[in-house]
């Protein structure tokens, strides 16, 4: 992933999870279950920090191979947390750990390549 696509593709993620969780906060707060409103804010959060991982990505003064795993895992795991909490298809909680699972590796690829530096 180039350091353009990690800043963009942070930038985006980092809207997205900020609307996301207020329009959870706000819109859908009366209309969820409290466990499906915690996930959406569990995936709002998680999905911040990715982004905010893909922003560093991007600055930083040598390549990395985080960026495609947390990306990938960003949008699996919050992805899934939204629908299961919009859809009520508890299946979707199965997808869920991969995506955290991706989330992992991509820190762990960080600090390896930073290690490498």
């Amino acid at each position: 992933m180039t350091a353009r696509l990690a800043l963009q593709a942070g930038a985006l993620l980092a809207a997205l999870s900020v609307a996301l969780g207020a329009f959870a906060a706000h819109a859908l707060k009366s209309r969820l279950d409290p466990s499906m409103l915690a996930n959406v804010e569990t995936g709002a959060r998680y999905q911040m920090y990715a982004a905010l991982a893909l922003l560093l990505l991007g600055a930083l003064p040598f390549t990395t191979r985080a960026g495609w795993p947390l990306l990938l895992g960003a949008v699996l795991f919050s992805g899934s947390l939204y629908l299961m909490a919009l859809t009520g298809l508890r299946w979707l909680g199965a997808v869920t750990p991969i995506g955290g699972v991706l989330m992992i590796v991509g820190f762990v690829l960080l600090a390896l390549d930073a290690a490498r530096r």
